[in-house]
C-alpha cells in the first residue's frame, strides 16, 4: 500500500466515523424536539441506532472491503 493510498483510507475512516457522530446528534436533536418535532423520539431513536451501529461497524466493514480486494 501506498503511502497516498493510506492517508485516502485514514480520510474515509475518519468521514465515516463523523458521519456517524453526526447522525447521533442528530437524533438527540430530534429527540429534544429541536430537529424535526412531529416525529419525536421515533425518528431520534433510529438516528440514535443507526448511528451507533455505523460507527462501529462500517470501518469493520471497509477493512474487510480492502482486503477482499486485495489491496
Amino acid at each position: 500500500m501506498t503511502e497516498e493510498q493510506a492517508k485516502q483510507r485514514f480520510m474515509l475512516l475518519n468521514l465515516v466515523r463523523f458521519s456517524a457522530i453526526a447522525l447521533v446528534f442528530a437524533g438527540i436533536a430530534n429527540i429534544a424536539g429541536k430537529l424535526i418535532p412531529s416525529l419525536t423520539p421515533g425518528l431520534g431513536l433510529v438516528l440514535i441506532v443507526v448511528g451507533a451501529i455505523d460507527f462501529f461497524v462500517a470501518p469493520m466493514l471497509l477493512k474487510k472491503m480492502w482486503q477482499k480486494n486485495g489491496q
